[in-house]
């Protein structure tokens, strides 16, 4: 596990692991809102999740662009290299789909979080 993050780019990965962390506080402080019914109005309940979901593209967005600039670097390195195998070739776009991959689970887990919280906000709206 941490040699897929070191692979990936420990900026980048960091930057998705602290934006994941992110979205888990943030759900889990809204959990224990809707969980006590300390909201008061359901649409600025829902206002609030919403931020949620923007992390979760936001860490999905990020991903690529780990991927890109990696890329990037990779394609400049070819260029002065002049000549590279197709297993090298191979081997190095593996890696470059290690944070794409890692901000679409981001990304899943975020819409899950948020499909629940806001399920169990509608929930004891109505049972209000």
């Amino acid at each position: 596990m941490f040699d897929l993050f070191y692979k990936g780019g420990p900026l980048f990965m960091g930057i998705l692991t602290l934006l994941f962390f992110i979205i888990l506080a943030i759900a889990l402080y809204n959990l224990v809102i809707i969980l006590r019914g300390d909201f008061k109005d359901i649409n600025e309940t829902r206002n609030k999740l919403k931020y949620i979901k923007s992390l979760g593209l936001f860490a999905f967005v990020t991903g690529f662009l780990g991927q890109l600039l990696g890329l990037f670097n990779a394609f400049s390195a070819i260029e002065q290299a002049m000549e590279i195998s197709p297993p090298i070739l191979a081997g190095g776009l593996k890696i470059s789909m290690i944070t794409p991959i890692y901000g679409i689970l981001i990304l899943l887990f975020s819409y899950i979080f948020w499909i629940i919280l806001d399920y169990m906000a509608s929930r004891r709206n109505n049972g209000k």
